[in-house]
């Protein structure tokens, strides 16, 4: 019987400011996992600057590259495949990340396949836990997405819920820049909350129609806004710690209270995060006590999986190379691309 081979796959993403690259065996097994983080440079601005964000990607995208392939010790002539994120995301930034892959594996002669940035997320699970798989619900929230995903099979999504106006990342931006804090905002409210009272202020919890899974934001992010001018106004005290753990404690409550009712409504007894902000500790901490107390398995990746990474790319590409997908190179990149559509 002939032995089974192994598959690597070279990966790269630069969807937003991250310029990453990996090079994953197998699916699962990460060789190397190299981030090229712009956040300091974006941190001047309050915010992610497409233009340069695209410029230094351009700057940062070979030596990555070449980076992977020397940690995992490993060359190019050896990849089975080169996975690349082609949407959603900046569509500059894609573009760049799109084109090398693109390069590589013309010159190569070897497969493209074209990834989507959340099923990437969705699929970091898969790396974290070698035994993860599906059915199973899972939770993306990040900068730029909030979606309740029922996961049937590998490359197979039903989207439950998503948001209807702000991400939960993207409030946690805009709340951070209004109590002072700065970019990025995720981390600096999760740490500020830990030292505040999540009962000082009581901000609402937007759960929208009885049936719905879909998420707002918005209406949760302008009570704080307006809960600080009004404080401004009275020339009362404005505790940033209470009010980042009051607003935390609301997006978390929402965050949970919906990814079990899906995970209940689809009969699935495990659930997973993804995201940027599957990083944060508070909705870490709930949803694991909400599992636990509905006797479901919690799947979490490590921070560094969380991020915008890589070797998340290569899991998904292994997943779409086995499963026989194979793209052109006139494969274009798309900044709106939907979850499942190809």
């Amino acid at each position: 019987m002939e032995e089974k081979k192994d598959i690597y796959i070279l990966a790269i993403e630069s969807s937003c400011d991250e310029t990453a690259a990996a090079v994953v065996k197998n699916g699962r097994e990460v060789l190397s996992n190299v981030i090229s983080s712009q956040i300091d440079l974006h941190t001047l601005y309050g915010g992610v600057v497409p233009e340069i964000a695209s410029r230094k990607h351009v700057e940062n995208i070979d030596g990555v590259i070449k980076k992977a392939l020397a940690d995992a010790d490993m060359t190019l002539e050896e990849m089975d495949a080169i996975g690349v994120t082609y949407g959603p995301g900046l569509v500059g930034a894609l573009l760049v990340g799109l084109a090398e892959a693109k390069a590589i594996a013309y010159a190569a002669g070897k497969p493209l396949i074209g990834v989507h940035h959340i099923e990437g997320h969705i699929c970091a699970n898969y790396i974290q836990n070698k035994d993860f798989a599906p059915p199973y619900m899972a939770l993306v929230v990040s900068g730029g997405h909030s979606h309740l995903v029922y996961v049937s099979d590998y490359g197979k999504y039903e989207i439950m819920g998503h948001t209807r106006d702000d991400a939960a990342g993207e409030a946690y931006d805009k709340v951070a820049r209004a109590i002072g804090m700065g970019y990025p905002g995720g981390p600096k409210i999760d740490a500020a909350a830990k030292k505040g009272n999540p009962d000082a202020v009581k901000f609402p919890r937007v759960f929208l129609e009885e049936d719905s899974y879909d998420f707002s934001f918005s209406g949760l992010k302008s009570a704080v806004l307006n809960y600080v001018n009004k404080q401004k106004m009275m020339g009362a005290e404005i505790v940033p710690e209470d009010i980042a753990a009051s607003f935390q404690q609301s997006v978390v409550e929402v965050l949970v209270s919906k990814t079990i009712k899906a995970a209940k409504a689809h009969g699935v007894k495990k659930i997973a995060l993804a995201g940027g902000v599957a990083s944060n500790s508070a909705l870490r901490t709930r949803m694991q006590e909400a599992c636990e107390r509905n006797g479901f398995y919690l799947s979490v990746p490590a921070p560094i999986l969380c991020t915008d990474n890589a070797a998340m790319i290569g899991c998904a590409a292994y997943y779409e190379y086995i499963a026989g997908v194979r793209d052109g190179l006139d494969l274009n990149a798309n900044p709106s691309l939907k979850l499942g559509q190809r």
